[in-house]
């Protein structure tokens, strides 16, 4: 039995996943209340599910980038459990999850989600045989420079506000704006993510996981 935990942005995502089936999922946006509800949620995941915490197996957490103090918050829980519980702790960056969310393409891929003061986290993937593949490390931006930088057709999915959908619409030719309901970071696809690590043996040391921060100066470029 794998939780998994992601705590990367305001949207806050747990699962439970057995190998084979997602017993639960659960999303919310939080305004700023990681620390005082993410144990809380775990909790009443588990009961709901009828899942003892002794039954947990595994940790899957997301990495980011994302917001410094939420990431912080969902990191120091995982660690905190692996460690108390001796759980094996698999660290998935949360750029991938939304990446894992969508069919393979022949067009590329631009995985968003919000950094904060009206910034966005943008990784860029190509689709490989069976899976995302993400190119180059994970950027910041805004929508304006995401839409200057996209030159042939892509998609674009992940979190976007109201406005920067409008800006990035404005590019019409070459964005293809994923619907809002196919861009949810889903933490059950984090759940797989995590499980498939875990089963080959790519876990991550508790003690050395740190989570994913982005720079100013990694500016969004193709």
């Amino acid at each position: 039995m794998l939780l998994a935990v992601d705590t990367s942005t305001a949207q806050m995502g747990l699962a439970l996943f057995d190998g084979t089936r997602i017993l639960a999922e659960a999303m919310w946006s939080t305004q700023q209340h990681h620390t005082t509800e993410l144990a809380p949620a775990v909790a009443d995941l588990l009961r709901r599910c009828g899942v003892p915490v002794d039954r947990l197996q595994a940790l899957g957490v997301a990495l980011g980038p994302g917001s410094f103090t939420a990431l912080r918050v969902g990191l120091a829980f995982a660690k905190g459990l692996a460690l108390a519980r001796h759980l094996p702790l698999v660290g998935i960056p949360s750029l991938d999850v939304v990446a894992a969310g969508h069919a393979g393409s022949k067009h590329r891929l631009a995985a968003v989600l919000q950094a904060g003061r009206g910034r966005l986290a943008i990784g860029w993937y190509k689709f490989k045989r069976d899976h995302w593949d993400a190119v180059g490390p994970a950027q910041i931006g805004t929508a304006d420079t995401l839409a200057n930088s996209i030159h042939e057709p892509t998609l674009v999915a992940g979190e976007l506000t109201a406005e920067d959908r409008q800006r990035l619409a404005r590019k019409h030719v070459n964005v293809i704006l994923v619907s809002p309901a196919n861009s949810i970071r889903r933490p059950a696809l984090l759940a797989e993510l995590a499980w498939a690590r875990w089963k080959g043996s790519e876990v991550d040391d508790p003690a050395g996981l740190a989570p994913i921060y982005l720079h100013l100066s990694e500016a969004a470029a193709a």
